[in-house]
C-alpha cells in the first residue's frame, strides 16, 4: 500500500504532516538507505525501509472506536480546570488518540475516538456532509413553525445555523423531544438553534453519526467499529 512519505510520518506520530514536510527537506529521512529530499514521494508502507535520524519507523496500528459519552466529560485529554475527559474512559495505553470532533459537558452520545487523520478530517469537515443525529429534550412545548424555521435557516451571531431535518418526536406543555438533523455541526449549533427561538435544551444526546448508530452501547462505553463501518465515513477525497 502506499501514501505519500509525509502522510506516512505523520500517521506513525513522527510530527505534523507541515513538520515532517520539513523533515524531509532537511534530509534527516531515509527510504531503502537512500536520503529523501523531495516532497511529494510515496513510499510502500509495507515493504520500504522508512528511517528518520538513522531509526526505522514502522506503520501504526489505526484504530476507530465508538465511545458512548456521558455527561459531565469533556473532548480533551486533559483539563486545566481538573475536569473529567473522555479519555479517562479508555486504556491508558491509547495516549496517541484524539476525538474526532466534540460533544460539549453537558452533551452525551456517540463520539468517535482514533488516531487517524483523514478520518477525522472526513467525519468532520462540512465539505463532506456526514450527518449528525441529535435526540433533544426542551423545556416547554415546540410548535411546528419551531421546526420549520430550523430548517429554514436560524441567523445567529454572524452564522446561518441550519438543520438538514427536525422531527418533534413527543411534545407537552412541560417538556418536548425533538430529532435534529445536522450536516455543518458549528459551535453549540443544536443549543444556538433552540435558544433563537427561547428554548432552553435541559438534554441532548447525539445518536448517530452518518450511518453508525450509537444503538444499545452502554453510557461510558467504548467499541471498536467495523470495517463496513469505516468504509462507510470515508468517501472519497
Amino acid at each position: 500500500m502506499k501514501e505519500r512519505l509525509q502522510k506516512f510520518l505523520a500517521n506513525a506520530g513522527i510530527a505534523s504532516r507541515r513538520a515532517s514536510e520539513t523533515i524531509i527537506l532537511e534530509g534527516r529521512v531515509r527510504v531503502n538507505g537512500v536520503a529523501v529530499q523531495k516532497l511529494g514521494g510515496q513510499v510502500d508502507v509495507v515493504h520500504d525501509r522508512i528511517e528518520v535520524d538513522g531509526q526505522r519507523i514502522k506503520p501504526k496500528k489505526k484504530l476507530y472506536i465508538a465511545l458512548h459519552k456521558p455527561p459531565g466529560y469533556i473532548c480533551s485529554r486533559k483539563d486545566e480546570r481538573d475536569r473529567r475527559v473522555i479519555f479517562d474512559l479508555l486504556p491508558k495505553e491509547w495516549n496517541t488518540l484524539f476525538s474526532a470532533g466534540r460533544l460539549d459537558n453537558d452533551s452525551e452520545g456517540l463520539i468517535f475516538i482514533t488516531n487517524d487523520g483523514d478520518f477525522c478530517l472526513k467525519v468532520t469537515h462540512p465539505r463532506y456532509q456526514i450527518r449528525k443525529t441529535y435526540l433533544v429534550g426542551v423545556e416547554g412545548g415546540v410548535i411546528p413553525r419551531t421546526l420549520r424555521r430550523f430548517t429554514e435557516g436560524v441567523e445567529d451571531a454572524g452564522e446561518v445555523l441550519k438543520a438538514e431535518r427536525a422531527r418533534l418526536v413527543s411534545s407537552n406543555h412541560t417538556q418536548s423531544v425533538v430529532e435534529l438533523e445536522l450536516a455543518e455541526g458549528r459551535n453549540r449549533e443544536v443549543r444556538r438553534l433552540f435558544e433563537s427561538q427561547g428554548l432552553t435544551v435541559n438534554r441532548l444526546q447525539r445518536i448517530k453519526i452518518g450511518k453508525i448508530r450509537l444503538g444499545e452501547l452502554p453510557v461510558g462505553k467504548w467499541r471498536t467499529l467495523t470495517e463496513p463501518e469505516i468504509k462507510s465515513l470515508l468517501p472519497p477525497l
